[in-house]
């Protein structure tokens, strides 16, 4: 009777190597268990929606309007749009008690502050006269000039460190939320938002808020400060994020102000936001 081949080639018995075994096991890993529910630690556990709401609040905001000067209102590109948003911000930093910061770049040669602003600062009802906002000039790039420096916030415990240390020992309390309008994007904003970084400040550019003379300039610069870890985003959705809440005491206010300003945000977006 011949015998199937099949069956021939099954009943062949290889010799045992444990060496091999021993060699799957070391090389083999097996996946690690998913933990379920109740072996979940609570510091990995998912935020509850009051522990979300909570972290989308930004503390300690300050606004900084950057050169925004007359001489500038034929050279920068899209600068109407820039006046706009930075109008749209002082208003609501008007509501919501911000406090604002604005410079000039050599204002001798290159004019004051645009008087669309100018305007609306003098218009500030919650204000005291004495804490009104100063135009403060400079020839220095960056905003953090002295005079800027000493009007800060919470300044006095950290202006004796060098940046680099103030960088890494900053606590969440000292620290300033930062949103910058203004021009020119890869200059002294730029150079504005490095030095706040560097001293240990959450910085926000409102890419619909700022511009340069030269359109192309733009996008290195904000995608070199994203990199940089500033927070690149716009006009709305900062509000918001400043309210965090529906019910913030200042909704109806800030609300009113976005549906008064919603043709001209749409038109900046569109031209300043573009992939």
């Amino acid at each position: 009777m011949l015998r199937n081949p099949i069956c021939s080639l099954l009943s062949i018995r290889l010799p045992f190597r444990p060496a091999l075994v021993r060699r799957f096991h070391s090389s083999q890993q097996l996946p690690t268990p998913i933990p379920t529910s109740s072996t979940k630690s609570n510091s990995h556990s998912r935020p509850t929606s009051t522990m979300a709401a909570s972290t989308r609040r930004i503390e300690n905001p300050v606004l900084f309007i950057c050169d925004i000067q007359e001489k500038f209102r034929q050279a920068i590109w899209e600068f109407p749009k820039v006046i706009t948003t930075s109008q749209k911000m002082v208003k609501a930093a008007n509501i919501l008690n911000i406090p604002i910061y604005i410079t000039t770049q050599n204002a001798a040669r290159l004019g004051p502050t645009v008087s669309e602003l100018t305007d609306l600062l003098s218009q500030s009802s919650d204000s005291q006269s004495s804490d009104r906002p100063e135009e403060i000039d400079k020839t220095a790039f960056s905003m953090l000039v002295p005079d800027l420096l000493r009007r800060l916030p919470e300044q006095s415990q950290t202006q004796s460190q060098p940046p680099s240390q103030v960088r890494t020992s900053s606590s969440p309390s000292h620290r300033l939320s930062i949103i910058i309008t203004g021009i020119e994007t890869h200059i002294c904003v730029t150079q504005t938002a490095l030095d706040l970084l560097d001293r240990g400040h959450r910085v926000y550019i409102l890419q619909d808020g700022v511009s340069s003379c030269n359109a192309g300039e733009r996008p290195v610069a904000l995608n070199r400060l994203a990199r940089e870890g500033c927070i690149v985003t716009t006009s709305e959705s900062i509000l918001f994020e400043l309210l965090g809440d529906a019910k913030h005491e200042k909704f109806k206010a800030v609300s009113t102000l976005i549906k008064e300003t919603k043709e001209e945000t749409r038109v900046a977006v569109e031209t300043l936001c573009k992939l």
